[in-house]
């Protein structure tokens, strides 16, 4: 696979997280352009330690990377040959790329992701609901909105998707430091992320739901005080929901173990004779 473009897979599959969120609204308001560099900071939940506690050994660029502010050209290009063009500005956002990835991920463990901060478009139509007697369920069919996103934690590779994260993270990390963080560590703040979302409950039917003004709730008070990353999981279906934390949990694993020593373990507990 070409660096470049499974390089992009990474920024998918960060964006995969945060494509629900907004569906849950009817009808989906008007987009509004973003603003990043107006945006206040809330780093009541960031990740600000002495050392990083899952630091990255990030090699040297081959080439020199785009500065953040002129990267979103270049990754625009990568993802329109990578998606196709149809795909692309169906799919996503085309400014302020890294800059959404990163805040996306920094809230989704909060209460509230804002749809505004989010590196795709949210998809249009209304959640499919399901009225069993008095109660008001998500619909089975509802899981089929979002077959385009999982399709990409399917196909994903995990481990080049980490190398590959290694080698562009300065401008994940620049991003951090603009959003408040100058003293935090943006793979810290991935890896806590990535383990809220692994926490996420799977209940045993569909969530019920109470219908507010021009959104829903779920009836459970313990699911709906769950932060909007767990939410997003609870909205798409156990099936998909535990295919995410699948190739989450692979992420994971590749973020935060030493780079290429792993792999030559098996190699070699293979190669090894029994006795």
């Amino acid at each position: 696979m070409n660096d470049k473009k499974a390089w992009m897979i990474v920024a998918v599959l960060l964006a995969v997280a945060c494509a629900a969120y907004f569906w849950l609204r009817q009808p989906p308001p008007p987009e509004t352009p973003l603003q990043v560099a107006a945006l206040p900071a809330t780093p009541v939940a960031s990740i600000v330690q002495p050392s990083p506690l899952h630091p990255l050994d990030v090699p040297p660029p081959a080439q020199p990377l785009p500065s953040l502010d002129a990267s979103d050209a270049l990754l625009a290009q990568l993802l329109a040959g990578l998606l196709g063009d149809k795909p692309w500005h169906t799919l996503f956002v085309p400014e302020a790329i890294i800059r959404r990835i990163v805040a996306t991920v920094d809230n989704l463990p909060r209460q509230d992701a804002p749809a505004k901060m989010w590196p795709v478009r949210p998809a249009g139509g209304w959640l499919a609901t399901a009225e069993e007697g008095t109660a008001l369920r998500i619909a089975p069919e509802n899981a089929g909105r979002y077959a385009a996103y999982a399709s990409f934690l399917r196909t994903a590779d995990m481990a080049e998707l980490a190398s590959l994260y290694r080698n562009f993270y300065p401008l994940f990390q620049q991003a951090y430091d603009e959003l408040g963080y100058p003293q935090g560590y943006f793979n810290d703040c991935l890896i806590v992320a990535i383990d809220d979302l692994l926490a996420t409950p799977e209940p045993a039917a569909p969530p019920q739901l109470v219908e507010e003004k021009v959104r829903y709730r779920f009836a459970d008070a313990d699911l709906d005080r769950r932060s909007a990353g767990q939410k997003i999981l609870l909205r798409i279906g156990v099936a998909q929901a535990r295919l995410a934390k699948q190739r989450l949990a692979e992420l994971r694993h590749a973020l935060t173990r030493p780079p290429f020593t792993t792999p030559n373990v098996i190699n070699d507990e293979k190669r090894r004779p029994t006795t």
